[in-house]
């Protein structure tokens, strides 16, 4: 079954999808947050998606920034506007920074995909603790 990740911004919501199997993940689309619910609405069907994983940032110190607290409320709003879906919150440090060196951002164009890299950044690790999860039963 597919998985979708979100790499949440304050303007720009990259996201990434793992193939059916949840093994691996690729950049899906970057999305203007003001239509984010729309495109949630529409991806939750085409994709029969049942599970999102969302990048919360975290400080290096393993603690809460005001980014934290706006990314988890905007959570919160969007679990509540899709309660079918199980929404996963998954530690995003460093993605935006690995992502950048992935592809560097020359263009306009380049930022807005760098946010769907960073996505399946988050994903992959996603699927990486799955899969240990897995290989320990």
């Amino acid at each position: 079954m597919k998985i979708l990740a979100l790499d949440m911004g304050d303007r720009w919501v990259g996201t990434a999808i793992s193939d059916p199997l949840g093994m691996l993940a690729r950049p899906y689309e970057t999305v203007d947050i003001r239509s984010l619910e729309s495109f949630l609405q529409k991806t939750i069907l085409l994709e029969g998606l049942k599970t999102i994983v969302a990048g919360v940032p975290k400080t290096l110190r393993d603690t809460e920034s005001d980014q934290t607290r706006k990314v988890k409320a905007d959570i919160e709003r969007l679990q509540i506007a899709f309660p079918a879906i199980i929404w996963i919150l998954w530690d995003e440090r460093w993605t935006s920074q690995q992502a950048s060196r992935l592809k560097r951002t020359k263009t306009k164009e380049d930022k807005l995909q760098s946010h769907s890299i960073a996505a399946a950044l988050i994903l992959g690790s996603y699927l990486d603790y799955l899969a240990f999860q897995k290989s320990l039963l």
